[in-house]
């Protein structure tokens, strides 16, 4: 393991967008920034130098029709247009990123919010917000125009006299992470742009990476890490064609980053296993039945564990050598199952209040055990530990948020003496690594006063192939006590493969049944669970795959 140091990398700090985009014209001007698939087999690259005339002659387009210091909303599949309104609209007013999976008339509700002037969107979001809501100017992300729109030296002389104070909103997003009530977050492009560097100190981006953008960008996590950062390396994005076709992807732009949620690389780690496990010679089978990746690959000869290890990166394009997973707790031992194919994989910790990343593990400081280490620029704390040093997860830096949008009250519940309070339960070990234990709404407390975390008993289940997903929530017990309750959907794919035919019911509700009492016999008496439903349909998940603590997953 690794430990905090006081050398990092040397980068740049930037205070916007402007000189962020600026800065990389002048580093890599004629290098892609973008590669955009046209047709099968053809692509458009988009140089720094022309990604900077196409976002100066947004901007100046946008000036034009009165939007200096308006709100702006973008929404729309990742794309090239996606990352430059987002950036042009941050320049010239207030960028409100918007989920382009809700219906339209919540898209206009966000905007009516927001007060947003204009918006800018792909064709889809487009046909969903007819008949429900106008806007003084509508942009499309469709379609990046071969030669930008004419801007003047006028233009660029305003656009280039804008300042942007630290305690300005530049940025709106409203989110409703996992608890269901929706908050507007303010951030500037200072909170961003601080975030940006404390990252690029402590994890390496090279010019020659290329980053394939999977998660929604309307996502803080997405948006800093899969976007800013890489354009302020010099680096490459492409955008993934949807999730069934990240491994294709990968293979036809040759990746070398990618950044994902724990849910989606768990998927990738099971299909990677039973291809894995198909492929070794029949000796060694047994031992993907029975260990986990990383332990069955230590299992094997060199040269045999050599040979699959380069055929698993040659399925994945060949050039991948990073992964970044983020945005949801995450099983260490998953992460180590990729370290040993040979593609090193980080995880970390944040919020979008936080721009988003607080600690994360990097090239300075690596423990898979933990959430990493505070970042550098990032101060952390545990404020009323308990005797075993469990306690909310305070932050303070650069990159914490203005406060929440209209809220003031919320905004004083949080941000205390210049202190930010995660609303998370944790503690910080005696190397600095943070370990998430939970959030503090979804602490069960027992009859007796004891603390039951449902995130550690998710995991726990989650250990078990025969889950697919689950939810862990209070119950009560047949005195009406709180009690640990379950709500299990099944992997019917992995008991297809493991019985030889389709699951029935029985067989089933004996597999969930066998998991559960595996978890029960390794936990003590309080937190065994004590009721559980086997359910028929998945449980619903936010854009970035958490699956949802309100709704009809409460039922």
């Amino acid at each position: 393991m690794k430990t905090q140091t006081t050398s990092y990398y040397n980068v740049p700090r930037f205070d916007c967008f402007r000189d962020l985009l600026a800065y990389s014209v002048e580093k890599a001007g004629d290098k892609a920034a973008l590669q955009l698939k046209v047709s099968a087999g053809k692509y458009r690259y988009i140089s720094y130098k022309e990604l900077y005339e196409i976002y100066i002659s947004l901007c100046a387009s946008f000036i034009r029709h009165g939007l200096e210091g308006k709100r702006i909303a973008v929404s729309g599949e990742n794309s090239g247009g996606w990352a430059i309104a987002y950036l042009a609209a941050a320049t010239v007013g207030v960028v409100v990123p918007i989920d382009k999976e809700l219906s339209g008339r919540d898209i206009a509700d966000f905007c009516d919010a927001a007060d947003c002037t204009a918006i800018c969107a792909d064709k889809k979001v487009q046909g969903k917000l007819e008949g429900v809501r106008r806007f003084d100017c509508v942009y499309d992300l469709s379609e990046i125009p071969d030669r930008p729109i004419k801007y003047t030296p006028r233009d660029l002389q305003r656009i280039n006299s804008y300042t942007y104070p630290p305690d300005q909103m530049r940025i709106l997003i409203f989110t409703s992470g996992t608890t269901g009530s929706s908050k507007g977050v303010c951030l500037s492009q200072f909170n961003v742009c601080s975030n940006v560097h404390q990252i690029l100190r402590v994890i390496r981006v090279y010019t020659t990476d290329k980053v394939l953008s999977i998660l929604p960008l309307h996502h803080t996590y997405a948006a800093t890490i899969d976007m800013l950062c890489v354009l302020a390396r010099g680096a490459c994005i492409s955008y993934c064609d949807g999730l069934n076709r990240i491994a294709t992807n990968l293979k036809e732009y040759n990746n070398t980053v990618l950044v994902v949620v724990p849910a989606l690389l768990k998927v990738l780690s099971k299909r990677l296993r039973m291809a894995i496990a198909k492929e070794c010679p029949q000796k060694y089978k047994k031992a993907f039945d029975e260990l986990s990746l990383a332990e069955a690959l230590g299992t094997l000869p060199f040269f045999v564990r050599k040979v699959i290890c380069s055929n698993v990166k040659k399925s994945l394009g060949g050039k991948l050598r990073m992964m970044v997973v983020g945005a949801a707790a995450i099983d260490p031992a998953l992460i180590e199952d990729f370290n040993a194919l040979g593609i090193k994989t980080i995880q970390g910790y944040g919020l979008t209040e936080t721009s988003p990343i607080l600690s994360a593990n990097n090239d300075f400081f690596y423990d898979p055990e933990t959430a990493g280490c505070a970042i550098p620029g990032v101060t952390l704390r545990i404020a009323n530990p308990d005797e075993n040093g469990v306690g909310e997860i305070i932050a303070s830096g650069d990159n914490v948020m203005l406060g929440y949008y209209r809220d003031e009250e919320a905004t004083a519940a949080v941000i205390k003496n210049r202190w930010f309070h995660t609303g998370d339960l944790g503690f910080i070990d005696e190397n600095g690594g943070v370990h998430i234990k939970g959030r503090i709404k979804n602490v069960i407390v027992t009859a007796n006063g004891k603390n039951i975390f449902p995130e550690e008993i998710e995991d726990r289940l989650g250990e078990n192939e025969a889950i697919a997903e689950c939810l862990v929530l209070e119950g009560k017990d047949r005195h009406g006590d709180p009690c640990v309750r379950a709500k299990i959907y099944p992997s019917e794919a992995y008991l297809a493969e493991k019985l030889g035919h389709t699951p029935a019911p029985e067989e089933i509700k004996a597999a969930v049944t066998d998991a559960v009492n595996a978890v029960n016999d390794a936990v003590p008496a309080y937190k065994k669970i004590q009721k559980f439903d086997i359910l028929t349909s998945p449980l619903e998940r936010t854009t970035t795959q958490k699956i949802k603590r309100y709704g009809d997953n409460l039922k």
